[in-house]
């Protein structure tokens, strides 16, 4: 009797943990991704760095944690969860603190890179350290809560951002975020348990990871400077090319290895890779408009904002992102999750359309409304899409599905921001070169970059096309769970949630 109310006991604590411990950092890290854009202008101001040169600090963020984010989950599953969460937090608090010291913009774009491994670590590990302990009911008050805190850690981050970079300068978010995650570390170790998976292949496909790094790196290379160097230039089509050589490679080895990062087999599946694509765009636009808005509304040619003024603009948008997120369950229950999705998208391309209009004489209050529409329809189709990515593959591939998704959300981020930052910086000297005034010239770019991601969001009522037949679960009370972390992770249900799917059977959502 008393070695059974023990173990309970320590059950019950490692639970306690585990949801604070992972709910908290997964706060930090999604504010920290959040807030970094609108700390551009001050930290270009401080080291001298050009901001076309400082988009590195978002871009390589992404870069790096879509090449990570699978396998720092395998590496948890083998070696122990607890383990690799703990080198995460330590691996985030070092980048931290080479930002802050860094005095050139080498050093920041530098420990980005390294906090874009960090995060993605502590994401896909704690996720796994928080199902591992809890099951039925407290499990999914767990992801819920950890959901919500991811998705509060988005929303506030450029509003916190801004106010540490008007009083504390750009240093003060990440001394103390380092501090947070700091204090993250004794938790773990003195009442989270460690876990793993028994069953999981030992190996763990480095190769794959490489090579992701090596599409992306240069193809994000060749899209910031392709405008400078020329499109058919030698040095921009050797980006390419290399690109694409290591996309071959990728597709050799992951046939090849025990545990491939990817399986390439549910690329068949259209309904995933519909809602994957979807993921990649509702993302990627998100994290390029939010690029975009923080120069514009900083630069001393238009609106003049500082940072905090700039981060209280944006308070609106995560607003809207807050309020839509537990409703999207009932929406998607009423008109299907395609319907959702297309109408997400459509509101999306419409707020970008709005917002091609743009003039140099626009207030802050004529980007308020499209700008919530951004947000709005993000979330109307990220969080559908979400869910759709885990419930359209068997059981057994959840995991795969999930891992999928999660790592379409960094790539979306990483090649979008760098295309939109491309063609905000070409399109501004073009103009100025051609004789307009600064106001004029910035003006035209973001129209051009908000023509850019609407074309990408009516590209996305098309994919809605291909998602959500044939998906065998109804909406049920997890989805509100990933709706609320669907800005920065798609959620593996429950096991008791995919043993009932598998029961349901036949459900359709339209």
């Amino acid at each position: 009797m008393g070695d059974t109310t023990a173990t309970t006991t320590t059950a019950s604590r490692s639970a306690r943990g585990a949801l604070i411990a992972t709910s908290v950092s997964a706060l930090v890290v999604n504010a920290n991704t959040s807030a970094v854009s609108i700390l551009i202008p001050a930290i270009s101001e401080d080291t001298g760095t050009p901001t076309d040169t400082l988009q590195w600090a978002v871009t390589g963020y992404s870069l790096v944690g879509a090449a990570v984010i699978v396998t720092s989950g395998a590496l948890g599953d083998v070696f122990g969860r607890r383990r690799i969460f703990l080198g995460g937090l330590f691996l985030f608090i070092a980048s931290c603190v080479l930002i802050a010291l860094s005095q050139e913009g080498l050093g920041v774009i530098a420990g980005r890179c390294i906090q874009g491994a960090a995060g993605a670590t502590i994401l896909a590990c704690g996720m796994s350290l928080l199902s591992a302990s809890n099951t039925g009911k407290a499990q999914l008050r767990a992801v819920t809560l950890w959901g919500a805190a991811s998705a509060i850690g988005a929303a506030a981050g450029p509003l916190v951002g801004g106010l540490l970079a008007s009083t504390l300068g750009w240093q003060g978010l990440f001394w103390i975020d380092a501090a947070i995650a700091a204090a993250c570390v004794p938790i773990t170790l003195l009442s989270v348990q460690e876990s793993s998976d028994p069953n999981r292949p030992r190996s763990i496909d480095w190769t794959g990871t490489v090579l992701i790094a090596a599409i992306l790196a240069p193809l994000i290379f060749g899209l910031t400077n392709g405008s400078a160097w020329g499109w058919v230039s030698l040095p921009t089509l050797s980006c390419f090319a290399i690109s694409i050589l290591a996309a071959v490679g990728f597709i050799l080895v992951e046939r090849r290895v025990k545990a491939p990062l990817l399986d390439l087999a549910l690329l068949r599946n259209k309904i995933l890779v519909g809602a994957t694509l979807s993921i990649l765009l509702g993302s990627g636009t998100v994290n390029a408009i939010m690029y975009v808005v923080s120069l514009y509304f900083q630069d001393p040619a238009t609106l003049d904002m500082n940072a905090f003024q700039a981060g209280l603009a944006t308070l609106p948008v995560a607003a809207a992102a807050v309020v839509i997120a537990p409703l999207i369950t009932p929406i998607v229950g009423k008109i299907g999750a395609r319907t959702t999705i297309a109408v997400g998208f459509i509101i999306m391309t419409v707020s970008f359309a709005a917002l091609a209009f743009v003039t140099e004489n626009w207030t802050y209050a004529l980007f308020v409304l499209p700008l919530i529409g951004v947000a709005a329809g993000m979330s109307l189709q990220n969080g559908p899409c979400s869910s759709i990515s885990t419930a359209c593959v068997d059981p057994a591939e959840v995991g795969a599905a999930s891992g999928i998704s999660n790592m379409a959300r960094y790539v979306g981020a990483a090649v979008m921001t760098a295309i939109v930052a491309s063609v905000y910086s070409g399109v501004g000297s073009r103009q100025v070169a051609a004789g307009e005034s600064d106001a004029v010239a910035l003006a035209h770019a973001f129209s051009w970059s908000s023509i850019a991601m609407g074309i990408w969001c009516a590209l996305g009522i098309a994919l809605a096309l291909l998602v959500a037949r044939k998906v065998t679960r109804r909406p049920a009370e997890f989805e509100a769970a990933a709706a609320a972390a669907s800005t920065s992770h798609t959620l593996t249900p429950p096991d008791d949630v995919r043993r009932a799917d598998a029961l349901a059977g036949s459900a359709t959502t339209d």
